[in-house]
C-alpha cells in the first residue's frame, strides 16, 4: 500500500479546516458593525433628499426658461432683440454693448 507524505496529509486537512471554517468572521464589535451601517443608511437618506431638491429646481429653472424663452419670441420684444443687426448678448455688461 502506498502512503502519501505527511506534508500532503497535513495540507489536506489544513484546506478542510479552513473550508469547514467558513468565512473569516467580522472581528468588529456588533455595536461597531452597526453604527457604520446606520451612518451609510443615513448618508443615503441624505443622498435622497439632495438628488430631489436637485431635481426640483432643475425642473423650476426649466420652467422660467421656457417662460423667458416665450417673452423673448413675442413680436413686441423682437424688435429690441435686433440692434443694428446683431443680436444681443443678455450675459453682457450693459455699459460695453456700445464698445463691442
Amino acid at each position: 500500500m502506498i502512503h502519501p507524505p505527511a506534508s500532503t496529509v497535513g495540507l489536506l486537512l489544513l484546506l478542510i479546516g479552513y473550508a469547514a471554517a467558513g468565512p473569516e468572521p467580522d472581528l468588529r464589535p456588533r455595536a461597531v458593525r452597526s453604527s457604520a451601517c446606520q451612518e451609510h443608511t443615513n448618508l443615503h437618506s441624505r443622498l435622497d433628499v439632495v438628488e430631489k431638491n436637485v431635481e426640483d429646481t432643475v425642473g423650476k429653472l426649466e420652467v422660467e426658461l421656457a417662460a423667458l424663452l416665450d417673452a423673448i419670441e413675442e413680436p413686441d420684444l423682437r424688435p429690441l432683440l435686433d440692434i443694428r443687426g446683431k443680436p444681443v448678448d443678455i450675459l453682457e455688461d450693459p455699459g460695453q454693448r456700445g464698445h463691442s
